[in-house]
């Protein structure tokens, strides 16, 4: 009879199924300039409508994953919304150049195919394109024995998007003096999960100890809620004040926190200073200072610490975009300045 696939633990037809669930989900994200159906070699996106009012267009790419986060969504058999970071980690980092998001393709692998987890979580997928704006047109999904143990899985993705040579934000104008201005979090987002793992536990029984502390400095979640939070996804408020606005830089602040990523946006030539009393802090973060015993600075350097996003204007123009910036729904802060000293001042 012979030896087949499925004797070496890969099983075709579980594949057929999971594709049969996404593919719904997956085409509810697509527009006019998806010119393909799902299944192909590969995902064709028409970008003429795009450039037909650009004058040079560029296409701007960022990939990601999730990191450990995964290992929290896989023990609490939530996958609800583990895709929405994938994207959002993908996407936010694309609009810190100005582009807006054409399209996302995912990549899914796992030791054993469970039909209704990779829906799950291509579904959620399929919700943070919404968000972003993009389509999903294409992804893997691999079933790899012997790669990962029962149960696990890895999810990672990239994002597509476009943006006119002339419009694109480089940091390069930014000078000393310029302002800082910080889009809230809605928490840890998707960085950090090794540390958190390791203070806070990974099981419902030992997460659930921490909710009496989150309750009392004010959160209205629970901890298993606080770190099931989706990434936030700021593409379209930030493209409308990109629009409205001279932004000069955009930094997304994920792994690394302010002491890496703010730096990002105007390199070795100049410094900032962040205080982190000029926003309220939302509860997790005091959480996790409280069972590290981490100073600021460290602490800075390994979660965005309530800001997700970091736009830098002239000083003239901080007020006005805070304002806006409320006025889409976002919760901005003025939170520090640029300054002439390199490195990253926490006050």
């Amino acid at each position: 009879m012979g030896i087949e696939y499925k004797d070496g633990g890969v099983c075709v037809e579980r594949g057929y199924e999971a594709v049969k669930k996404i593919a719904p989900k997956a085409k509810s994200t697509f527009d006019k300039n998806v010119i393909t159906d799902l299944g192909g070699f590969g995902g064709l996106y028409s970008i003429l409508e795009h450039t037909k009012t650009m004058s040079h267009p560029v296409l701007v790419s960022g990939t990601d994953g999730v990191g450990t986060k995964l290992k929290l969504a896989i023990n609490l058999n939530d996958h609800s919304t583990i895709g929405i970071d994938c994207v959002a980690m993908c996407a936010n980092d694309i609009l810190c150049h100005g582009a807006t998001p054409l399209f996302f393709l995912d990549y899914y692998a796992s030791g054993f195919t469970c039909t209704e987890t990779v829906a799950q979580v291509v579904g959620s997928i399929a919700d943070g394109c919404k968000q972003a704006g993009c389509a999903l047109i294409g992804g893997e999904t691999a079933e790899m024995p012997g790669m990962y143990n029962k149960g696990d899985y890895d999810l990672a993705g990239f994002c597509v998007g476009i943006v006119d040579k002339n419009k694109i934000i480089s940091g390069k104008d930014i000078k000393a003096g310029d302002c800082l201005v910080g889009l809230s979090s809605n928490g840890l987002h998707s960085n950090g999960f090794s540390l958190v793992r390791k203070l806070m536990g990974e099981t419902k029984e030992q997460l659930i100890k921490h909710d009496a502390f989150l309750a009392e400095n004010g959160s209205e979640k629970t901890a298993i809620e606080e770190l099931l939070t989706p990434t936030r996804m700021y593409v379209k408020p930030v493209l409308q004040l990109i629009n409205e606005f001279k932004i000069k830089g955009i930094a997304h602040n994920t792994g690394g926190g302010f002491i890496e990523n703010v730096p990002r946006i105007f390199g070795d030539r100049l410094g900032c200073k962040i205080n982190l009393g000029s926003y309220p802090m939302p509860p997790i973060f005091k959480l996790l200072k409280n069972l590290s015993g981490l100073s600021d600075q460290k602490l800075c350097n390994t979660f965005n610490m309530g800001i997700g996003l970091i736009l830098c204007v002239d000083a003239v123009d901080a007020d006005g975009l805070i304002k806006r910036a409320s006025e889409l729904g976002e919760s901005a802060h003025l939170i520090g300045q640029v300054t002439s000293k390199e490195g990253v001042e926490i006050v």
